[in-house]
């Protein structure tokens, strides 16, 4: 494929919100007799599924204490349902297993689920949730449980053969996909303040009448290009104005694999089970010499993974000032956000699959050292910006809950097309300098 001079859409990030939205756009265009999919490029440093998208959990749920995720989730999970086989899906469901402090935050989700059709059950109080808990595996012994939301929905995909597939759905759509192009500046015709028409490259210059940025943790870099502000101010609850907020910040997210056979985790009745997620008070002893890991709230998640070939999952991230194991997140130099989990996460989560299921006791030998997890680049209130700056360059920053949003690439090519995304609406940059924030949950996740 010859390196293009000039290209209509040119679409930077070749990861789940950068195929997804190529891949509908061009649908888009066909359909209006406007264009077609060889109107449109999408460039990547490195690679299809480089990045987060090639080593994400996979796990797709609608879990969101807040209306407008909630909403933006559900008419995702519809996408994975549409096209499960293709994108390796698996819709197993989701489970939300929480202490009492969560309890009525969740029980709050569970009621607005119900309002927009989304199929769950809600079950409360601490030997009910035992009840139902031991229903489903033999082996459950977690402690001071009081709520279990349990969607029916959702579930997890494989990671990267999902964002494989996408790549094949665009490029039949003839969407052009070019690796190994690296972004060194963005040009327009007047100031900072005009119009994109074209960006830089390490191969050349590609000239471009729309710029979509979905370049996931590297999009402080990309919005540092676009000469956007790296501190904004922000209209709190209360009206008061809170200046020189960062408009970026890190968190590292650890992920890893226990190596025993995924088939030894199913049901009672033999089934796969949902993908598990408890946030619990309950003190955390170590599986290993009984100490005493912690006694506050913590929270994981799992799943049996054919693809990872054994138990896959994760914990609470921690917040990163510097991105940790000497990654940078830096378009100019090499950079990944792949990296080895620490040995005390290792620790805490084989500990609390224990704390969990009896079966993992004894399983610390069987945690398996690979690339999993990485750093997530968060906005200021940790929920995504959708929006155009700079006229025509439409920036997705999803603030680490892309995965799970393969739907969203449909909304914005709706946007880029002229059609105004009301799914969207919430997320645009303006909400901060007008206060209209999204409601915060008692999640131990900063996600939620």
């Amino acid at each position: 494929m010859s390196f293009p001079k000039s290209t209509p859409y040119l679409i930077i990030g070749a990861g789940i919100h950068g195929l997804s939205t190529a891949l509908h756009l061009a649908k888009k265009l066909k359909a209006s007799g406007k264009g077609t999919g060889e109107d449109i490029v999408v460039i990547d440093k490195s690679g299809i599924a480089a990045g987060a998208s090639g080593i994400a959990c996979g796990v797709v749920r609608n879990n969101y204490f807040q209306p407008a995720m909630r909403e933006l989730m559900a008419h995702s999970v519809g996408h994975w349902e549409a096209h499960a086989k293709e994108l390796q899906y698996n819709p197993v469901g989701y489970m939300q297993i929480s202490s009492e402090s969560m309890h009525e935050d969740v029980a709050q989700i569970h009621k607005e689920q119900q309002a927009i059709g989304y199929e769950s059950d809600f079950i409360e109080g601490e030997a009910e949730c035992d009840t139902y808990m031991k229903g489903l595996f033999d082996d459950w012994q977690a402690k001071n449980i009081t709520s279990i939301l349990h969607e029916k929905k959702g579930g997890y995909a494989h990671n990267a053969a999902a964002i494989y597939a996408l790549a094949k759905m665009a490029e039949e759509e003839g969407v052009r996909i070019m690796s190994g192009v690296t972004v060194t500046g963005l040009k327009s015709a007047n100031g900072a303040s005009a119009a994109i028409i074209g960006v830089d490259t390490d191969k050349g210059h590609i000239a471009c009448d729309y710029l979509v940025i979905a370049a996931g943790p590297w999009v402080r870099d990309f919005w540092s290009m676009a000469d956007l502000p790296d501190a904004i101010s922000i209209k709190g609850a209360d009206g008061k104005i809170h200046d020189s907020v960062p408009m970026w910040k890190y968190w590292q997210l650890e992920e890893g694999v226990l190596r025993v056979d995924p088939e030894s985790f199913k049901t009672n009745d033999g089934k796969m089970p949902p993908v598990i997620h408890v946030d619990t008070d309950a003190p955390l002893l170590s599986d290993v010499d009984g100490s005493v890991i912690t006694e506050d709230m913590w929270g994981i998640y799992y799943k049996p993974d054919f693809n990872f070939g054994g138990i896959q999952g994760g914990a609470m991230p921690y917040r990163v000032d510097k991105p940790a194991n000497d990654v940078t997140l830096d378009p100019y130099g090499p950079s990944s956000p792949e990296f080895i989990a620490s040995p005390e996460f290792a620790h805490m989560w084989v500990s609390a699959l224990a704390h969990c299921n009896a079966r993992f006791s004894g399983t610390m030998p069987k945690y398996l050292n690979e690339p999993s997890g990485g750093v997530g680049c968060f906005t200021p209130d940790s929920f995504p910006v959708f929006d155009v700056f700079r006229e025509n360059c439409y920036v997705i920053a999803d603030s680490n809950h892309g995965y799970k949003m393969i739907g969203v690439g449909e909304l914005v090519a709706q946007e880029i097309t002229a059609e105004t995304s009301t799914l969207l609406s919430p997320f645009r940059f303006s909400r901060y300098a007008e206060g209209k924030l999204h409601p915060v949950s008692n999640s131990p996740y900063p996600w939620s």
